[in-house]
């Protein structure tokens, strides 16, 4: 048996006898009787009821098992892991713990629903790995695993603590010294009695959340007091904590006020392991007269902001990590005495996520099967096969490689649900499909032969043969009695398309396609009707039109009357629409071949195409339109040899839009004439054929852009595009001042007056 093989379910029905595939096939049958068969269901896709045994819809689930933490003697308590799946028919279900059945007989596991609920959990009995088991008559799921575990508190130990002595602006330390735990403590310190809590205090003191001790940066007479450690741990439904008992801190005065430079007393580990999604700490706290203050940055990049107020002080604080935030972190200790730094790297790593994951799917028997699954992550995951809660390695029909799973030769017994798993030391996900075997009677009730193929006198037909079956069924075609092969004018592909070319009356007839396997034969007939072929009678002319004139375009066909004709026009391949109303294209009233063009456009110019068109068959002819307007605007204007009054200018033709250009026109403007006016040239009468021009009656130490306007015996084009901003150069005046005098001022002073007559310094004069 493979190691895909399980007990064969029993089939309803009578029993199967492999048919013999026919060595005539020239001999004609037909078989009424269906047989289709899966293991265990046919298609997702298929409306079947489970009252027959089969099933519709292998389990998905819709509520996985978590992980839970209980606290230890809590011995009235209950817990509860959910695990619930849709699935028809309905889902059964069980559950494993650490790789074993879970005894549900037994009194103290109830199952409600898919729910596993373990009453009075004990660590010894009850802690370990979960896993719940959906199973219906597709197949089987595991569900990710959820961990029992036990949390608890120890009191601390009942001696004293010995008294600890500091010297007044000096560090100190109180070890908290927890007792034994799980999960992680949470600490805080009380002073005297409970519940005085320790208050901030200008970053003097600072409780490490690592190991709980409380340290001083600098102490102070008034720190002299007994002193608590009080730790807490939070499980799934209940809270503990403890306190320490007192830590005597005597601080000793000492008058000689000395300072000193930051001492880091609380440091991080030199490579700390974070994981994508979740949240980051780094501690830092230094002794130091004055107290020290605490800052933190990024050494190979920007300190990411969403660190925000945790950029200062002695936590940084990164929630939901990401690969952006790896590298090196460095905390500064500063006062005005001196400095301390400390550095670490933060590397980090993400639980695995798919890719690509595999699909539902139906393949016939005898066939293969491949299937890929693709994980992220950081360490890369492993990745390993289940079939139906079951591992799969490679054997006989299965090769496992990794992601990759391949069966050969699929058999019933490997119908099932299949997950794909994929992990490292940060976790596990699964992921599911179903696959389903199917054998199949060839059957063609769902997609037969078309009844009516018609087709044209000189074209050609395709018929398709399309049985229901598994495995493939060989195909092969009739036309009454007589077998069809390949020859110069019929063609039968060995996935059951017939094509006959060149038709003629003779083809007409009925056409049969057989298909058979080892369970059974079909067969499915269609009548092939021939009719007139459609063809041009009128095909429409070359035209030339001037911008803005009607053209109507002629198109004529004949087609077998027994059919509906239908014309549609392209231009340059693209079809146009003829049903606006508001549209430049029409049909011609009356004719409904022709097509009519109101007001034609330089941008309707083209090869117009018309199609007359049969369900059979269709016929084409096309003619040029050649749409004559003005000139399109010139292009490349560039200006060369800028004098005082004058420069000249340069650019290309542009298109001539079917009429030559007759002249050019150049145009500018500048400070003084905001508006386009026509410049001044040499020549005057600048010809169709030239490409540049000395324009000249410019101001010196001006700015000037220029423009160029081809023309034709159709109109003016649009301008080119304005030139680049060119200034003139100086020059000195042309004409005196006029209108001298004077007078006025104070003592020692004559005003004198004039008037400037040179334009340009007029405009630019200072």
């Amino acid at each position: 048996m493979s190691p895909l093989s399980s007990p064969p379910l029993p089939l309803s029905g009578p029993p199967l006898l492999p048919l013999p595939i026919s060595s005539s096939p020239s001999v004609l049958f037909t078989v009424a009787t269906v047989l289709s068969l899966t293991a265990c269901s046919p298609s997702r896709l298929t409306s079947t009821s489970s009252a027959d045994g089969s099933c519709t819809l292998g389990p998905v689930f819709e509520e996985q098992p978590s992980s839970v933490v209980y606290p230890e003697g809590l011995s009235e308590g209950k817990v509860t892991l959910n695990c619930q799946a849709r699935a028809s028919p309905a889902a059964t279900y069980s559950w494993r713990v650490n790789g074993t059945d879970v005894p549900v007989g037994d009194p103290r596991y109830t199952l409600v629903a898919g729910n596993l609920v373990i009453s009075g959990p004990q660590f010894v009995r009850d802690a370990g790995s979960y896993q719940c088991l959906a199973i219906n008559r597709c197949g089987t799921i595991l569900s990710r695993a959820a961990n029992l575990k036990f949390g608890y508190l120890h009191d601390f130990p009942g001696e004293g603590r010995s008294p600890q002595t500091a010297y007044e602006g000096a560090g100190a330390f109180l070890a908290c010294q927890p007792p034994a735990h799980y999960p992680a403590l949470s600490y805080r310190w009380f002073v005297s009695e409970f519940p005085s809590f320790m208050k901030p205090d200008g970053g003097r003191w600072f409780v490490s959340q690592v190991t709980g001790n409380l340290y001083l940066a600098k102490a102070e007479p008034n720190d002299t007091a007994s002193y608590f450690c009080f730790t807490t741990i939070n499980m799934d439904i209940s809270t503990k904590s403890t306190f320490s008992k007192a830590n005597q801190l005597t601080v000793q005065p000492d008058g000689t006020g000395l300072s000193s430079a930051p001492a880091i007393k609380v440091g991080f580990p030199a490579e700390t392991y974070a994981l994508t999604g979740h949240t980051t700490q780094l501690e830092c706290f230094a002794y130091g007269n004055p107290v020290p203050k605490l800052r933190w940055r990024k050494v190979d990049g920007l300190l990411p902001s969403k660190a925000g107020a945790s950029a200062e002080g002695p936590i940084l604080t990164l929630p939901e990590m990401t690969f952006h935030e790896e590298g090196v972190y460095e905390c500064e200790a500063y006062n005005s005495e001196g400095r301390d730094t400390q550095q670490g790297r933060i590397t980090v790593q993400a639980q695995p996520e798919w890719l690509q994951v595999m699909s539902d799917s139906e393949v016939e028997i005898s066939s293969e099967l491949h299937w890929t699954c693709v994980a992220a992550g950081k360490p890369r995951p492993s990745i390993r096969w289940l079939r139906n809660g079951q591992p799969l390695s490679t054997q006989d029909r299965v090769e496992v490689n990794g992601g990759r799973l391949k069966v050969i030769n699929l058999a019933l017994e490997d119908s099932g649900m299949y997950q794909c798993v994929a992990e490292n030391k940060h976790g596990t996900i699964y992921s599911n499909a179903e696959l389903r075997v199917q054998v199949q009677v060839p059957d063609f009730r769902s997609n037969p032969v078309r009844r009516l193929v018609p087709a044209a006198r000189g074209g050609q037909v395709m018929m398709e043969c399309r049985p229901r079956a598994a495995p493939k069924p060989t195909l092969f075609w009739s036309r009454g009695t007589e077998l069809l092969t390949n020859s110069s004018r019929v063609t039968v592909t060995p996935d059951g398309m017939l094509r006959i070319h060149n038709i003629s009356r003779a083809d007409e007839g009925k056409y049969t396609c057989f298909a058979e396997n080892y369970l059974g034969k079909a067969n499915s007939t269609g009548h092939l009707s021939v009719r007139d072929a459609t063809k041009i009678t009128l095909a429409p002319s070359n035209a030339d039109i001037n911008q803005g004139e009607n053209v109507t375009l002629q198109c004529h066909a004949s087609h077998d009357p027994t059919m509906d004709l239908t014309f549609t026009w392209a231009l340059n391949g693209a079809l146009l629409d003829l049903e606006d109303p508001g549209g430049t294209y029409h049909r011609v009233e009356g004719i409904v071949g022709d097509l009519l063009i109101v007001s034609g456009q330089l941008s309707q110019a083209g090869t117009y195409s018309c199609t007359a068109q049969t369900v059979v068959d269709s016929a084409s002819a096309s003619a040029k339109l050649v749409v004559r307007g003005p000139p399109g605007p010139p292009g490349g204007l560039v200006v060369k040899n800028v004098a005082a009054t004058s420069v000249e200018l340069r650019w290309s033709r542009g298109y001539d839009n079917h009429s030559p250009i007759g002249k050019y026109v150049i145009m500018g403007h500048s400070l003084l004439s905001p508006g386009w006016k026509r410049m001044r040239t040499d020549p005057s009468n600048i010809e169709g054929n030239a490409e540049s021009t000395r324009v000249f009656g410019l101001l010196p130490w001006m700015d000037y852009e220029f423009q160029v306007i081809a023309s034709n015996i159709l109109g003016s084009g649009e301008p080119s595009m304005s030139s680049h901003t060119v200034r003139t150069q100086q020059a000195a005046p042309t004409v005196a001042p006029s209108g001298l005098g004077g007078g006025g001022g104070d003592r020692n002073e004559l005003i004198i007056t004039w008037t400037v007559n040179h334009p340009g310094a007029l405009c630019r004069g200072g």
